[in-house]
């Protein structure tokens, strides 16, 4: 036995690892996020701290305009102007609402029974983008003319009283009123309703609609309990991308509306252009800025999901 363990080998020496081999090209991913971070950065980041310094500035465009921190400015721009910040959020809550009544069931239909339709469906969809936004609106002056067919459909059937007496249309008028700013914000912000949905909802398994069949389910809560809870990312992406820019457009009331229904983008448009008040104009804009993000931080909370589309 001791000959044997004598002559018995040696256990091998453990073994150095190797170093890992240097990882190349680490700095690629942001040399790759290099370009679209300057562009922020001076399309988007620079430009907003000007118009915060605008914004506290004092004086005139004849005197020039020095930074004095004048705050009270913000003051000012939303005790005058409140009414239109309320006009905006009540026609862009409006617009979004009606986006979502008139896209969802078009959505659905994209997704789930169009069939061979779907590509023609989706491009009838994004057709709008392809004119003009101005021309877009202007068509509908003609439209909603008062010798147009909105109007003497809507005379025949004597809806014009009920509009008249709920304050969004004027007399036997819809331009220049209420509704027409609406329809105008609602048509042309429906395909960032549209787009949004579809894709929410075509991720949707159509196992779990047989499943809810097999358990006896009807239709509309299938609908209820499986459908619309998980299109729920679509539901929110689409409602942002519909609000938030109809909060701030002055295209619609400026050409649709009339005086009284100007909304924040046309005070902004005003004090930037017309009236050459910057520093009210960059307040202005951001307690728009605010505003919005403090309501659309409140949404995401409520809507209970941050799995946007």
């Amino acid at each position: 036995m001791a000959t044997t363990l004598a002559e018995a080998p040696a256990p091998p020496a453990p073994e150095i690892p190797a170093k890992p081999p240097r990882k190349r090209g680490r700095w690629t991913p942001y040399l790759l996020l290099l370009p679209g971070l300057l562009w922020l950065i001076v399309f988007f980041a620079l430009p907003m701290v000007y118009q915060a310094s605008t914004s506290v500035q004092t004086g005139s465009l004849e005197d020039g305009y020095q930074v004095t921190w004048h705050f009270a400015t913000y003051w000012d721009a939303v005790s005058e102007y409140w009414p239109q910040f309320l006009r905006s959020v009540l026609y862009a809550g409006s617009a979004t609402i009606l986006c979502l009544l008139l896209g969802y069931p078009l959505a659905y239909l994209i997704a789930f029974r169009a069939g061979r339709w779907r590509n023609v469906i989706l491009i009838l969809v994004i057709a709008p983008f392809f004119t003009s936004f101005l021309i877009r609106t202007l068509a509908w002056k003609t439209i909603l003319a008062d010798s147009g067919p909105v109007v003497g459909a809507l005379n025949s059937l004597h809806l014009l009283d009920v509009t008249s007496w709920l304050g969004i249309t004027a007399g036997d008028r819809v331009l220049a009123t209420p509704l027409a700013v609406i329809c105008g914000l609602t048509y042309n912000f429906l395909p960032f309703m549209i787009l949004p949905l579809y894709t929410s909802l075509e991720r949707i398994d159509g196992r779990l609609h047989e499943a809810a069949g097999d358990l006896y389910a009807r239709p509309f809560t299938t609908f209820r309990k499986v459908t619309f809870p998980l299109s729920m990312p679509g539901v929110v992406s689409g409602t942002l991308l519909t609000f938030i820019p109809a909060t701030g457009d002055y295209v619609n009331a400026d050409l649709l509306g009339s005086t009284d229904t100007r909304m924040i983008g046309n005070v902004i448009q005003t004090q930037f252009l017309r009236i050459l008040d910057y520093p009210t104009a960059a307040a202005l804009s951001f307690v728009l800025m605010f505003a919005i993000l403090i309501m659309v931080t409140l949404y995401i909370r409520r809507s209970g999901t941050e799995d946007l589309v």
